[in-house]
């Protein structure tokens, strides 16, 4: 593969998995794949364990929750009326309506996301839901179609860890805070380096394994691009499962497949985390 566009690639490649995903040709996920990926009351199991409730994710518009995410930001965003919340991947949805609700009518929710496939769904859903204060966008984390200054709270749920250039995604992120705005992200990073399997595989990419970096890198760059009070308020184990035998990449790329053993030896080397960070 060339060097000097695998990233562009590695986009493309995961923007066309999320594509699949948001028509439901192929499920995948942020977590083990028998949890999510056999239907909607696994994927609702799963949003459980990471921390939604049940008046939560019964409060939601049918078709918004896809089991992709690796923790609830929302939960932990303290989101107030009146805010405006900016969140960055947002899918099909389902923290930009839990957002939204704590926003009120006065806030204002805008999700951001570089699959059409997925703002259109998004979309739907929030018509589907009557919501009068979110707007889906599209774009990418590393150029937002966001103002400077324009945003109170930005929330993140399994997405960064995709994006190739995380440097620039912090950076943009950011640029669209207003001054004194807070940032609520879950993610995945890495405790050890993973197999070479893993982090070369685009397979593994679009399951949200091989994009990951060290846990003390990811808090490096979160400072590095101007944040204050970075602090990990909650950390988890995360399981690989099958992840390695996902479906969705191997539709779209001849890329090789990640072995049993590779999986052995990336075990207890990934972990979820939730952190905050002041602008």
């Amino acid at each position: 593969m060339n060097r000097e566009k695998k990233p562009e690639r590695i986009k493309n490649d995961v923007r066309k998995g999320y594509a699949r995903i948001a028509k439901g040709i192929e499920t995948s996920c942020c977590g083990p794949k028998q949890a999510c990926c056999s239907g909607q009351t696994l994927a609702q199991e799963i949003s459980k364990k990471i921390g939604y409730t049940k008046d939560e994710l019964s409060s939601l518009p049918e078709g918004a929750n896809l089991g992709l995410g690796c923790g609830n930001p929302v939960a932990l965003a303290s989101l107030k009326p009146g805010e405006v919340v900016l969140d960055l991947g947002s899918g099909a949805g389902i923290d930009c309506f839990l957002a939204a609700r704590q926003v009120g009518p006065t806030g204002k929710v805008i999700g951001l996301d570089m699959t059409a496939e997925m703002v259109a769904k998004a979309q739907d859903n929030a018509r589907k839901g009557g919501f009068q204060n979110i707007e889906f966008r599209l774009g990418e984390i590393e150029n937002m179609p966001i103002e400077n200054d324009s945003v109170d709270v930005i929330i993140s749920n399994c997405v960064i860890n995709l994006v190739p250039d995380k440097t620039k995604a912090f950076a943009e992120t950011y640029r669209v805070l207003k001054p004194g705005g807070r940032m609520m992200i879950s993610d995945i990073v890495l405790t050890k380096e993973l197999p070479v399997a893993i982090k070369e595989s685009v397979e593994a990419y679009v399951g949200c394994l091989s994009g990951a970096v060290m846990k003390k890198e990811y808090l490096r760059l979160i400072k590095q691009a101007g944040f204050r009070d970075v602090d990990i308020q909650d950390e988890q184990s995360f399981p690989l499962d099958v992840m390695g035998n996902d479906p969705t990449a191997n539709a779209i790329l001849d890329t090789p497949k990640v072995s049993a053993d590779d999986l052995k030896s990336a075990e207890n080397s990934v972990v979820s985390i939730k952190v905050a960070a002041f602008k």
